[in-house]
């Protein structure tokens, strides 16, 4: 393969899969029902700058391609030409059966030089060439993109939707103590009286990220584009170690609710945990926020068969789907949304009002800085986010005994 086809099908090839990467985020945030997410679009960017690089650099290539290809077409036109006018015919030696070889072999044995010359190619030692004997020619094909099983999806932090980072630090004011109302003993006889005391919930901003030392060569020869592959993957890890960090925050806080007993559980054995734990957050919140629960993946296999997707009537679930599974929403029980998180600690499910946690976060994406002097650049991801307490009462922790 010439060198302009090699770099055509290499630019081709990078166009096709930052296109398919591109198609891979719309795809992820439209099947959420949500806009794309700012590392969504620092992403988008940087690979749309990418795809106008490569335009720019197939247009003169492909150009200068099909002026060869042309000018090939027209000289093995005026070859054939030329050897049809000459009277050249291309001899190969073939025999459609055993009496056609041995006719010829006698007519070479009366001296007949033509069947003498023919016999001399059929008969002639072939060099059998196999790809062994040439593997500098064959290419070994990349097919995108790359497969990696990381979980960037975060739904408790996005159930809860992260509110702007103030600052490093901050409070929220929470009233600890009400007035104070009753009816009046008699007429003219003093009313209850209560102050309002409002207390601080302090907050911290936590930061959270990495970085990766890539070589230059590794920049500039690799494809599909290392950098691109690293960013995607950083952004990916600081997804899931964020979303354990809110998981680990809220697990400790928690309020126990009623537990899962050991061995396999009923479906109304679930149920009226969730109801059980649904009671006490209404208690802690008073009826505020949105009520939803979420467990772990491996609790799928105890919970999921409790309720199919086709439900035998009354039952407390329209179902769960295997073939649906993913991280984020996979169903409801007792009208409380289920959802399946990588980040919940095992063997627990965490039920919440979203009046009673909240989830702060500044991300800064990537960052990136040149080593001249070892021809090196150093790439790093990171992000500000604080996962914040408001009522543990509001946080509800089922756990299932072995």
């Amino acid at each position: 393969m010439r060198a302009t086809d090699q770099m055509l099908a290499r630019v081709a090839s990078e166009i096709e899969e930052k296109q398919q990467f591109v198609d891979g985020i719309v795809e992820d945030a439209q099947k959420e029902g949500r806009d794309l997410n700012e590392q969504e679009m620092e992403l988008v960017q940087r690979t749309r700058t990418r795809l106008g690089e490569l335009s720019s650099q197939m247009e003169p290539l492909q150009q200068a391609r099909e002026i060869s290809s042309s000018s090939r077409a027209k000289i093995a036109e005026i070859a054939t030409f030329m050897r049809e006018q000459e009277g050249e015919k291309p001899v190969d030696p073939e025999y459609d059966s055993p009496g056609a070889y041995l006719i010829e072999r006698w007519r070479s044995a009366l001296g007949n030089e033509e069947a003498s010359r023919r016999l001399s190619l059929y008969h002639r030692a072939a060099a059998h060439q196999t790809t062994p004997d040439n593997p500098g020619l064959i290419p070994a094909p990349i097919v995108q993109p790359v497969v990696n099983f990381v979980d960037a999806n975060r739904p408790l932090v996005s159930w809860l939707g992260p509110r702007q980072l103030p600052g490093q630090n901050w409070s929220r004011p929470k009233v600890t103590q009400h007035t104070s109302v009753a009816l009046q003993s008699a007429e003219k006889a003093e009313l209850v009286s209560q102050k309002m005391t409002i207390a601080k919930i302090a907050a911290t901003a936590g930061t959270y990220g990495g970085y990766v030392n890539v070589s230059r060569q590794n920049v500039d020869f690799t494809q599909p584009g290392i950098m691109d592959v690293i960013i995607s993957d950083l952004a990916g890890v600081y997804a899931q170690v964020t979303e354990a960090a809110a998981f680990t925050t809220f697990d400790a806080a928690a309020t126990a609710g009623l537990a899962l007993p050991t061995g396999a559980n009923t479906a109304d054995q679930l149920a009226a945990s969730l109801w059980d734990a649904a009671s006490k957050i209404w208690t802690a919140t008073k009826g505020q926020g949105r009520i939803a629960a979420f467990m772990p993946p491996a609790m799928l296999a105890a919970i999921g068969p409790l309720f199919p997707p086709i439900p035998a009537q009354p039952s407390q679930s329209p179902g769960f789907a295997a073939g649906d599974f993913s991280t984020g929403l996979v169903g409801n029980v007792s009208g409380i949304p289920i959802y399946v998180s990588g980040g919940v600690g095992a063997s627990r499910i965490l039920v919440f009002s979203s009046a009673a946690a909240e989830a702060y976060e500044d991300r800064i994406g990537s960052l990136q800085v040149v080593e001249p002097s070892v021809l090196g650049v150093q790439v790093a991801y990171a992000g500000y986010f604080t996962p914040l307490v408001i009522e543990a009462t509001g946080i509800v922790k089922i756990t299932k005994t072995p």
